[in-house]
């Protein structure tokens, strides 16, 4: 995983590196904030546009909770992250990536347990109300 991550990086600089001679090579004079704001803006569109559709057929088909469970994963990836780099800047902790993965999966393995829960109480209640089906979500 570490190394994933060395590649992630690598491969963010890489394009870094690729916008920045853009930049210069077109004599754009882009300030690193004008930058940021046009890279980050045309990502987090072109994410939209890929997400939107996915999270729509998910929730025409009555699967909320796994659209919440991508929203929330992802937070935590953030927040294990940001939890971790605070640690190193303020130095009150030592960062490490295995951190950042034992709390990943910790949020994984206790959904999934809630998950299981979840699942035999909405049997247990369909036992009870028969074949009823109201829509109505436990």
């Amino acid at each position: 995983m570490k190394e994933l991550l060395y590649w992630i990086v690598e491969c963010i600089a890489k394009i870094h590196s690729w916008l920045l001679h853009l930049n210069d090579a077109y004599e754009y004079n882009f300030t690193d904030k004008q930058l940021h704001f046009l890279v980050i803006g045309v990502l987090g569109m072109g994410l939209i546009f890929a997400v939107y559709p996915v999270f729509k057929w998910l929730a025409k088909r009555g699967h909320v909770m796994t659209i919440a469970w991508i929203y929330v994963f992802t937070l935590i990836i953030v927040i294990t992250f940001a939890i971790e780099i605070g640690q190193k800047v303020t130095n009150t902790g030592a960062m490490e990536f295995a951190d950042i993965v034992m709390g990943v999966f910790g949020f994984v393995v206790m959904f999934t347990v809630f998950a299981l829960i979840r699942q035999i109480v909405k049997a247990v209640v369909g036992l009870f109300a028969g074949d009823r089906d109201d829509g109505e979500e436990v």
